[in-house]
């Protein structure tokens, strides 16, 4: 890949409640896609209130958040070490491969965040309780 540049209005929103195969139940949008990304996995995250992608872990996968809006309840670490922290617009997290994280929007308005994750492999989500260290 040499370069490439989207807008993010030309990026189609994508309704996740309409694949069964694929939780949880947002509207994303596939920013990795629309650049031709090779190494990098981009996504735009909305959240309405009370929206959560739960906390799960990932074999591989490092993972960075950035929240672009919204008020949302962060829970990150690993198993039996998670910690819960509140995060609004400007916050920046991250969860390395095997270490748990989830958020929920916790505010009345609609919420998004910016995922960034690397290396770009398919990684489902794992119970960050089932893994052993």
């Amino acid at each position: 890949m040499g370069y490439e540049i989207v807008h993010t209005d030309d990026v189609p929103i994508t309704d996740l409640s309409q694949i069964d195969e694929v939780p949880p139940d947002l509207d994303t949008r596939a920013i990795d896609e629309a650049l031709g990304t090779e190494n990098l996995k981009v996504k735009l995250w909305y959240f309405d209130p009370g929206e959560e992608i739960q906390y799960h872990a990932h074999a591989e996968q490092e993972e960075l958040y950035y929240v672009l809006q919204g008020t949302f309840s962060l829970k990150v670490g690993k198993s039996g070490e998670e910690e819960i922290v509140e995060a609004g617009p400007g916050t920046f997290y991250a969860a390395g491969p095997m270490t748990g994280h989830g958020h929920r929007n916790v505010g009345d308005e609609p919420g998004i965040v910016l995922a960034l994750g690397a290396p770009a492999v398919d990684d489902p989500g794992l119970d960050p309780h089932s893994l052993d260290e």
